[in-house]
């Protein structure tokens, strides 16, 4: 029998706290119009101190189960996409297991950046499509703010907080689902986003903090460039391979990191913006979170409709970059 993997609920959580463009011109020097102009953000929301990334996904999780009118022991596997684990082990899959108490699932992270929830969503889809499991939670959840650095103008005006999951189950239904998944990845450019320190190659240590090496690091003209030359060829790939062109995509759901390459990819397509899904002036880039958080809040809003082409893209550290081709 040919298996299929559809999407039958999903989820986002976003914490209370919200901080505004104007809160960060008290901070550091910078301004509301500038963050506007430059990224389209208008504010981001910060976890509280004693909110964990796991806690983040577990909200998103059980709305997504809600959702699915699913419960958490008839999951098989648990696949968390961040950047911001709980610790650096176990893993926040393992976390978000016991708090959901999904005790038959297997739960591991995937590490991608902002295109960690599409990687997942591809290890997820395979797992499905092979017949070794029939439920898998994908979860998307990072608590940004912990890697931030306050005093640096360039990055802590970007990111926020946030988590969003969707329920992918087996279907026998080759018409729906998850159509095709495109990962990418360019190890060279590396040094264009990352965080140097609390890894094996710069251990923590006094110096590693004194030197500010645990927050992240960007080189975020450099970054543009490159995003929207990855995203404009990938998107194109991703219909061609389909049989499909940009006027059958009911709705972009694209990474919200800035709002300029949202624009550059749409125009390239040719597709107009109120096909595609925006929330980055509310939300900030809440890396892997961004893409499963923004199709939750589509969902809800009444943009998707059964049997709509859905196209999913996102491009983040590594370099990696990735797209999905769902229809709904």
């Amino acid at each position: 029998m040919h298996l299929s993997s559809t999407i039958t609920g999903t989820g986002s959580y976003l914490p209370e706290r919200v901080l505004t463009n104007h809160d960060l011109e008290a901070m550091v020097d910078t301004t509301d119009e500038w963050i506007i102009e430059r990224t389209g953000i208008k504010e981001r929301r910060i976890a509280a101190d004693d909110q964990t990334t796991s806690d983040l996904a577990c909200e998103a999780s059980k709305a997504a189960l809600r959702s699915a009118g699913r419960q958490a022991q008839e999951l098989d596997l648990i696949i968390v996409a961040t950047t911001t684990p709980d610790m650096l082990m176990p893993s926040t899959a393992c976390m978000l297991q016991a708090k959901l108490g999904a005790s038959r699932a297997a739960a591991f992270d995937v590490s991608a950046a902002c295109s960690g929830f599409l990687y997942a969503l591809a290890v997820a889809n395979g797992m499905i499509r092979s017949g070794s499991h029939k439920r898998v939670l994908v979860v998307g959840a990072e608590v940004l703010s912990r890697f931030m650095d306050w005093q640096d103008r360039s990055t802590c005006v970007l990111f926020g907080d946030g988590a969003g999951a969707v329920l992918l189950e087996a279907s026998d239904d080759k018409n729906r689902g998850i159509m095709s998944v495109k990962l990418h990845a360019d190890g060279k450019l590396w040094e264009l986003l990352h965080i140097p320190g609390g890894g094996s190659t710069e251990p923590i240590s006094h110096k590693m903090i004194e030197d500010r090496l645990n927050f992240i690091k960007m080189r975020g003209n450099e970054t543009f460039k490159v995003a929207v030359r990855a995203l404009e060829s990938l998107v194109v790939d991703s219909l061609k391979e389909n049989g499909l062109k940009a006027s059958d995509i009911a709705l972009l759901i694209p990474h919200q990191a800035n709002i300029r390459i949202i624009l550059a990819t749409a125009s390239r397509l040719g597709m107009p913006m109120d096909r595609v899904m925006l929330n980055l002036e509310r939300v900030g880039n809440t890396s892997a979170a961004s893409i499963p958080i923004a199709m939750d809040e589509a969902a809800k809003q009444g943009r998707i409709s059964e049997n709509d082409y859905i196209l999913l893209e996102a491009f983040g550290a590594g370099l990696t970059w990735a797209s999905a081709l769902i229809k709904w």
